[in-house]
């Protein structure tokens, strides 16, 4: 079982910046992929972007350009580094964990609140 507990949300105009924390109760070193999804109220829970082992990064359409995902495995730590904030980014924002073998993701943070005012 891992735990997984986000920080870094907050209120921010737009344009903006926030980083994004997801801190793990044990080591990430071995878990293939971690990543952050989102959900705005009213829509569906969306991939935002997620980082393999390996580094390899994947990114919606939607924040290409503006949002960095990393991870620091020595402090079982994943980053969202989000630029140039919109009000659409507004969501709330949960880290995943997909350890081997699954494919989706098993485990699940709390959520951390992101709103962007125009």
């Amino acid at each position: 079982q891992v735990q997984l507990v986000e920080s870094g949300g907050g209120l921010v105009q737009a344009g903006g910046s926030l980083r994004l924390s997801c801190a793990a109760s044990q080591s990430i070193f071995s878990i293939n992929t971690m990543g952050w999804y989102r959900q705005a109220p009213g829509k569906q829970r969306e991939l935002v972007a997620d980082i393999t082992r390996g580094g390899s990064t994947n990114y919606a359409d939607s924040v290409k350009g503006r949002f960095t995902i990393s991870r620091d495995n020595a402090k079982n730590t994943v980053y969202l580094q989000m630029n140039s904030l919109k009000p659409e980014d507004t969501a709330v924002y949960y880290c995943t964990a997909i350890p081997w073998p699954f494919t989706s993701p098993k485990y699940w943070g709390q959520g951390t609140q992101v709103t962007v005012s125009s």
